[in-house]
């Protein structure tokens, strides 16, 4: 693949070019790739890099070639190779639905995005995650954890796709307000940043249709370069792991683990039952 204009700075203040993030791509591509293949896709496009002006593609376009989602003027990714076409294209930023193709209306995974106040310490987003995780798990729900590239922190639980949008939606609202009735000093299951001083958001509003969240190993188009990096859980009790993992880290990283921490991900079968409902409330 020709890459046009190699050199181009995307974080000029890391030194790191288009070709480091072509290269960044292909380091991590193996790993990417489930995470983000026959998903309806929205990218975040920077021509000018990471500090110019960015806008989301979620439609074809004349310079990208990703097949439409059947129904809709949606694409999706099918291979390693459009994922580094997209990067010449302008791409930093892969973000996707909670469903696959063909069937886009039956998620087959829910998302809570932690979102913390900025103010917050590292300790108390830890202390909710731990929370929101034990809930989980009194569900009977395995859940995997990861960052976001930014503040916050993704939950991410597989599910047989069996559900509408609406009552994944719905089911994911309820934990939210479980956790905010059981914490109200830490969660919030509302978005009213004038509510938001010391707390964290449960952001369930990303299992909606259309709604998307940021993939695994997606960079962010953000000054530090970071990427949103699938944890162990036990790597929930060390130091905050947040701005460790960017495009110069991870590719060292994958290299150094002995196992993937998301291992049982994709043969996780578990479903929502109508007891996890009424436990919620």
């Amino acid at each position: 693949m020709k890459i046009t204009h190699p050199d181009r700075l995307i974080w000029p203040k890391l030194g790191v070019r288009k070709i480091d993030l072509v290269r960044y791509v292909e380091a991590v591509g193996e790993a990417m790739l489930p995470h983000v293949v026959r998903r309806p896709l929205s990218l975040v496009r920077c021509p000018d890099g990471a500090e110019g002006q960015c806008f989301y593609q979620r439609h074809p376009a004349a310079g990208l070639k990703l097949p439409p989602v059947k129904g809709t003027r949606y694409v999706y990714l099918e291979t390693l190779d459009q994922i580094a076409a997209a990067v010449q294209y302008g791409a930093i930023e892969f973000h996707t639905w909670g469903a696959t193709v063909p069937d886009v209306k039956h998620p087959d995974r829910f998302v809570l995005d932690l979102d913390p106040d900025p103010d917050l310490s590292w300790e108390k987003l830890r202390e909710a995650t731990q929370i929101a995780r034990t809930l989980l798990e009194e569900l009977k729900l395995n859940a995997f954890l990861k960052t976001t590239g930014g503040k916050g922190l993704h939950i991410v639980v597989p599910i047989r796709p069996e559900l509408g949008w609406d009552e994944l939606k719905e089911f994911t609202r309820r934990i939210a307000l479980f956790l905010e009735k059981a914490e109200p000093r830490l969660f919030l299951a509302n978005m009213s940043k004038a509510k938001r001083a010391g707390k964290v958001f449960v952001d369930y509003l990303r299992n909606a249709q259309t709604a998307s969240a940021v993939a695994a190993f997606s960079p962010r188009a953000r000054p530090d370069a970071g990427v949103s990096t699938p944890l162990a859980w036990d790597e929930l009790g060390r130091a905050d792991p947040r701005g460790r993992h960017t495009v110069k880290t991870v590719p060292a990283r994958l290299a150094r683990l002995r196992a993937d921490p998301w291992r049982d991900y994709f043969s996780e079968t578990q479903r929502i039952t109508a007891a996890m409902r009424r436990a919620l409330g």
